[in-house]
């Protein structure tokens, strides 16, 4: 390059190209890296339930699918609420219960029971019908084997096992 003249067109042209084909292929390369869950997928079959599911579960991939969820959770010990309760621990808790600050719905609070792996992935797939009345604003989780990887997730993160984010 002559001293004072700006670089070709042509030239910076082609140092962008190259950017983008490199920056193409790390997204390649990383999404073939990220378990799309074919293997444990076919192991499950066409009518999976979600005893079997949670045999599969891998909760790091939980861990990358909350990240929908964070947008209005936290999830970790003592960290604030958001739009929606920290889920800290929240597996085996009794429902509308796991933040003292957070102010649950009539309609949370109306369903009882627990945190279970079963009443979670119920509540993970479609939280509107689940709860009519509900805040959260969440399409759900249609994916069986994304939901048993989120709740997996979350039985990671309680008190004694999880490692915080």
């Amino acid at each position: 390059m002559v001293r004072g003249r700006a670089p070709s067109r042509r030239r910076s042209r082609g140092i962008w190209a190259g950017r983008r084909l490199l920056l193409c292929g790390a997204l390649l390369v990383s999404a073939c890296a990220d378990d799309d869950g074919g293997e444990r997928r076919r192991a499950l079959g066409d009518r999976p339930t979600l005893e079997a599911a949670m045999r599969v579960a891998d909760s790091r991939r939980g861990g990358r699918l909350f990240g929908r969820c964070a947008a209005c959770h936290t999830i970790g010990p003592g960290a604030g609420d958001r739009n929606g309760p920290n889920l800290f621990a929240v597996m085996n808790k009794p429902m509308a219960s796991n933040s003292p600050r957070y102010g649950y719905t009539a309609a949370l609070r109306a369903l009882g029971g627990t945190w279970t792996p079963e009443a979670m992935d119920r509540w993970l797939a479609d939280p509107m019908t689940v709860a009519p009345g509900t805040r959260m604003r969440f399409e759900g989780l249609a994916d069986p084997l994304d939901r048993a990887d989120v709740i997996a997730y979350l039985h990671s993160q309680s008190a004694g096992t999880a490692s915080t984010r």
